[in-house]
């Protein structure tokens, strides 16, 4: 007989680090964070203020883009791969539960709420949440990049990620120019490991 480790709250006590009672599949715009596994720089290096990937920068950003097309309810606002992390901001525009869209000049795709499968799943990540894509994200990523430098299962990203809800347009700028502007930063960076 096969044994496989379910997740068992009586035993597994893994703390969440998410805002508890949160719905991280409605509507709404969220920062994240995902830092590599012991911040290894495995992306690229920064240059004179600007991000020059490398060919496993260029599977993390093709991966990140690639989010919008798995995920037709979301779509990508700033974001940027570091030599050790990856920042962005994911807006869902379609939450669970919402009325379905038609195309407007606020709407152009016409996404409606059934546009992706938004089911709560038992014992795990909620199907169109942002743990859910960013599931989706780390593991393709990282499939990629091991297959890319023959690793295979070699740990490309650390274990969770960090997210931050955003609640007005006001932080929604500010953290846009920060994402935009982290490569320039990058010395004074919390993030940045020397090589």
């Amino acid at each position: 007989m096969t044994h496989k480790n379910r997740y068992n709250p009586q035993i597994h006590h893994r703390r969440s680090i998410r805002l508890a009672g949160y719905d991280y599949t409605q509507a709404g715009a969220y920062f994240i964070t995902i830092c590599t596994h012991n911040r290894q720089n495995l992306f690229g290096e920064v240059v004179a203020g600007e991000m020059v990937l490398n060919e496993n920068g260029r599977i993390v950003a093709a991966c990140w883009l690639d989010l919008a097309r798995h995920f037709p309810h979301i779509t990508l606002g700033e974001w940027v791969v570091m030599p050790n992390h990856i920042h962005g901001i994911i807006v869902i525009v379609v939450g669970r539960g919402e009325a379905s869209a038609t195309k407007t000049v606020d709407n152009p795709d016409g996404l409606r709420a059934d546009a992706s499968p938004l089911q709560p799943q038992p014992n795990g990540t909620d199907s169109g949440s942002i743990g859910a894509m960013v599931q989706n994200f780390k593991s393709v990523a990282s499939r990629k990049i091991n297959k890319q430098r023959g690793t295979p299962g070699t740990p490309v990203w650390q274990r969770n990620y960090w997210e931050h809800i955003i609640r007005n347009e006001q932080a929604y700028q500010r953290i846009a120019h920060y994402i935009a502007n982290n490569p320039a930063q990058w010395d004074a960076d919390s993030l940045w490991s020397s090589p």
